[in-house]
Order: C-alpha cells, then sequence, then structure tokens
C-alpha cells in the first residue's frame, strides 16, 4: 500500500494551484449578473491566443451559425457568456492534457482528444436532457479527469500492480488505483478543482463522474458526465487502460431518465459531431 498522502501529492504540484490572470477573470465577468458582451471582449482581446481559439471554435460545425462569425463581440452574443467561460478554460487545461500519461497507457494528445470528446458529448447529452446549462456540463466533462496528468507519475512506478489487481480480482481500473495507491484520480481531480476555486457542482461531478451514486450536490450533472465518459470509451476515444474496464451506473441512466433507444440515438448523432476538427481546441 502506498504511504503517499492526497494532500502531498496535490500540494506538490504548484503550477496547477491557481488558473492564469485572464480565465479569472472570465469566470469572474461570467458570474457577475452586471456585465456586459464589451467587458467580455475587453478582456479576452488581452489575450491573442485565446481569441483565435474562441474565433475558430465559434465557426466550427458544432455551432453551425451560417454566417460567419469575425468578432468576439460576435461570439460572445451567440454563443453566450458560458460558452467562452468553457472555451477560455479549455485552452488554459490543454497544456495539462496533451502529455503522453505512461501511468494510464496514453499517448501524447490521447488525454486531451478523450477529454474534448468527453466534454462535447456532455454538452450534447446536457441538451438532448433540456439541463439548463450545457456549457456547465462542457466543463464537467472536460476536466473529468484532470487528476490523471497529476497521478501519472506515481501511477508509472505502481502500474504493474494496479494491472495485476485490476486482472486478477477482475475490479475497475479506479478501484485498483484506490487499493494501490489509497485514493484515484477522481478524488485528486476534486482537490485540483477546489484549489482552482471551481463552483461546487463542477468539483462534485469531477469527484464523482465514476461513482455517480455519491453524487451531493448536482446528481444530474455527474450523471450527464459518467454517461459521457462511457460513450466516450464506447467509442474507443483514446481507451488507455482504464477504459477497458468502465461500468455505466444503472443509477446514471435513471436519473437522466434515459432509454436504451434514446442513448443509441445519442451515440449515432455524437459520431458525426466529433469528425469536426474545428470542434476540437486541438492546438
Amino acid at each position: 500500500m502506498s504511504k503517499l498522502t492526497l494532500e502531498y501529492i496535490v500540494n506538490k504540484v504548484d503550477d496547477m494551484k491557481v488558473l492564469p490572470e485572464i480565465i479569472n477573470k472570465i469566470i469572474a465577468l461570467t458570474d457577475d449578473p452586471d456585465s456586459t458582451v464589451q467587458d467580455m471582449e475587453k478582456a479576452i482581446l488581452k489575450d491573442q491566443v485565446l481569441t483565435t481559439k474562441i474565433l475558430r471554435l465559434a465557426n466550427s460545425a458544432y455551432y453551425g451559425y451560417a454566417r460567419k462569425i469575425s468578432t468576439i463581440s460576435q461570439a460572445t452574443v451567440l454563443l453566450g457568456f458560458q460558452a467562452i467561460k468553457g472555451i477560455a478554460l479549455a485552452s488554459t487545461v490543454r497544456n495539462y492534457m496533451t502529455h503522453e500519461l505512461k501511468g494510464y497507457s496514453l499517448e501524447k494528445n490521447q488525454l486531451w482528444q478523450q477529454s474534448q470528446t468527453c466534454a462535447i458529448i456532455s454538452r450534447f447529452i446536457a441538451k438532448t436532457i433540456k439541463y439548463p446549462n450545457p456549457e456547465e456540463a462542457y466543463i464537467a466533462g472536460l476536466l473529468r479527469d484532470i487528476g490523471k496528468t497529476i497521478l501519472n507519475e506515481h501511477m508509472e512506478r505502481e502500474y504493474a500492480e494496479v494491472l495485476l489487481k485490476v486482472e486478477q480480482e477482475e475490479i475497475t481500473f479506479l478501484d485498483g488505483e484506490r487499493e494501490v495507491l489509497g485514493f484515484d484520480h477522481a478524488e485528486i481531480g476534486e482537490k485540483v478543482a477546489e484549489k482552482w476555486n471551481l463552483p461546487r457542482a463542477l468539483v462534485d461531478a469531477i469527484g464523482h463522474h465514476h461513482t455517480p451514486d455519491l453524487a451531493n450536490i448536482n446528481p444530474v450533472l455527474v450523471s450527464i458526465v459518467h454517461v459521457a465518459d462511457a460513450i466516450t470509451m464506447m467509442m474507443g476515444v483514446g481507451l488507455g487502460l482504464d477504459g477497458l474496464t468502465y461500468n455505466l451506473s444503472p443509477t446514471a441512466i435513471e436519473t437522466l431518465q434515459l432509454d436504451e433507444i434514446q442513448l443509441q440515438n445519442i451515440i449515432s448523432q455524437i459520431a458525426d459531431l466529433i469528425k469536426d476538427e474545428d470542434s476540437f481546441l486541438t492546438a
């Protein structure tokens, strides 16, 4: 059993303690009912890379606007503050998620591709079930495995032992992490989300995306991410080692009031959505 503690691992990663100032500003503007489109545009234009990414995503097939979106103010009006916040967060966390994660059998960019796919599917499910804030679901889906980026180096050392437990005891990869390390990537992700001062509903979704039965703040959001994660794995996107032992929770399906036909419809529609490369912040 590992002698590591949760706090030791999270505190060790200094560069994950805070989000960049521009992201905090965008989050603050999103949460302020008095902020305007002009306020948002002024903040975003200070970051040329972020400006480019927002315009590219705004013009992707996912949003499907007939006319070209050429300014940040247009993008903000058409997409809404919540969507802009999601894109801004995505552009930041990309730096953590593009590296190879040997501890999870994920090659370079695989976790990022998987996370973007899960985010897009989360947003799609949210819209399908008429969840009031689909962009919140996008962010939750995007960040659900952020804990893997921290646990990776420890998983590399314990990889063989976790794998052996998963195979011999026929348990999930999450349970294997817990037994060998003493905690799992969802718990670590929850701690990172807390350090970033993200809303409690997002912290809950990241911490319980494998265990929606334990959700205590927003079970619907947690269930959306759980099902989106499972669909991502079913589609074989950046599968990695833990994706091979994914258990879909009946509780999550029940919470979302989805039947098998609806699930199949979601999967078939998603397949077309994720073919559009501009829907992904790949660079």
